[in-house]
């Protein structure tokens, strides 16, 4: 699976390549088969922290340690992990939260030319589900599981292959319901929690434990010409069938929809869609039975280090290609423009450029801040719907 890997937007006019795949200096016991610490030793580690706390502070390394935290670029994972207020959940809490999850998860059986599985869960108790758009594409039948065994007749209400999101209904209720959370204040190094149902099978969810590895992701699948765009990446492992389950923080909110896995050559990988795109996304599915996407008609690509450098930019999205009449065609943009703002607001990515476009609709008009042969120019886009197919 391809991946376009963003700049994290925290510091100076500094270009930095991104870290290499395995990054974490933090991981979970159970990849490293060490046994859960007993009392004694937790009081231990509870005292060399509290020692290790101490000799920053009075060594002045405090400070640098303040820097690294603020940064929010991982590099203060390993403090995060350690601090008061930063420790991991517990295995009994995963216990917990697993359970408490488990009533609102459901697995997808989906009808076309053959039988396929993937994952969902219940997030209005009148028996709304939200998975992914690529589980039911094709379907003509749709059943669900509930996590007691019982099977119910489904239908689907819309999908958006954009967001890669999708709204399922069963008749029935009240159902328990997944507690959506927010990605606004996620974080690096943060700990989360993925559960599907993978393959199908029985002995219920898949449940697994891992950190935020990275914010703001592109993914574009071999099979599709869509990339999906601020994407969550995770190292908790994601199996194949879990597709449109949840992954959710150390509080048990769902954070992210698990929608896609690398392959192995990069790092095993998982990947979700952040939750406040999913669910802005399921209300316009429920209310519309679509999805509005703006669209100015460019095709961009991130800026590598050099090109920024040498446009003393911070960071910005290349125009690789304009589309025939379309809207930015219209205001008069071209190939090697490079967007640094819309309104006034920075534009770091690929990834921002699209997050900030879907705050907008159809007939709005943005301004851009554009780097064209060094000089700044500013052009009005006139927005448009998203033609299908593009």
């Amino acid at each position: 699976m391809a991946m376009e890997f963003v700049e994290p937007e925290d510091g100076p006019h500094l270009y930095r390549s991104p870290l290499p795949p395995d990054d974490r200096v933090w991981r979970h016991p159970s990849e490293v088969g060490v046994k859960r610490p007993s009392v004694r030793r937790q009081l231990w580690v509870v005292g060399l922290v509290s020692a290790v706390t101490a000799s920053l502070l009075s060594t002045g390394l405090a400070v640098v340690a303040g820097t690294l935290l603020d940064q929010g670029n991982g590099s203060g994972s390993l403090l995060s992990a350690v601090l008061p207020g930063r420790l991991p959940a517990t295995d009994d809490r995963i216990v917990d939260i697993a359970e408490h999850l488990r009533p609102a998860l459901v697995q997808l059986r989906v009808d076309n030319s053959r039988t396929t599985t993937g994952s969902g869960f219940i997030f209005r108790s009148d028996g709304h589900i939200l998975t992914n758009a690529h589980v039911v594409e094709g379907g003509t039948s749709l059943v669900v599981v509930l996590s007691n065994g019982r099977e119910l007749p489904a239908r689907l209400l819309g999908s958006d292959a954009v967001t890669d999101t999708a709204v399922v209904k069963v008749d029935g209720g009240p159902y328990q319901v997944a507690q959506l959370g927010t990605t606004a204040d996620l974080e690096v190094g943060q700990q989360v929690i993925a559960i599907g149902s993978p393959f199908g099978r029985a002995g219920g969810p898949s449940v697994t434990v891992g950190v935020v590895s990275a914010l703001h992701r592109t993914v574009r699948a071999r099979e599709s010409a869509q990339a999906l765009v601020d994407m969550v990446q995770t190292d908790a492992p994601v199996a194949p069938g879990s597709s449109g389950g949840a992954l959710l923080d150390a509080d048990g909110n769902v954070i992210g929809v698990t929608t896609a896995v690398a392959d192995s050559g990069n790092g095993g990988f998982g990947f979700a869609i952040p939750i406040d795109t999913a669910r802005s996304a399921a209300d316009q599915l429920i209310g519309a039975g679509k999805v509005t996407n703006v669209w100015m008609g460019v095709e961009c690509i991130d800026l590598d280090g050099a090109t920024a450098v040498d446009l003393d930019v911070v960071g910005g999205t290349m125009v690789d290609g304009v589309r025939t009449d379309s809207p930015a065609e219209h205001a008069g943009l071209t190939a090697r423009d490079v967007i640094v703002s819309i309104d006034g607001r920075a534009v770091r990515s690929l990834a921002m450029l699209f997050v900030m476009l879907r705050e907008h609709r159809p007939g709005d008009v943005i301004v851009l801040d554009v780097v064209r042969a060094k000089e700044h120019r500013a052009f009005r886009v006139t927005v448009a719907e998203r033609p299908p197919g593009s």
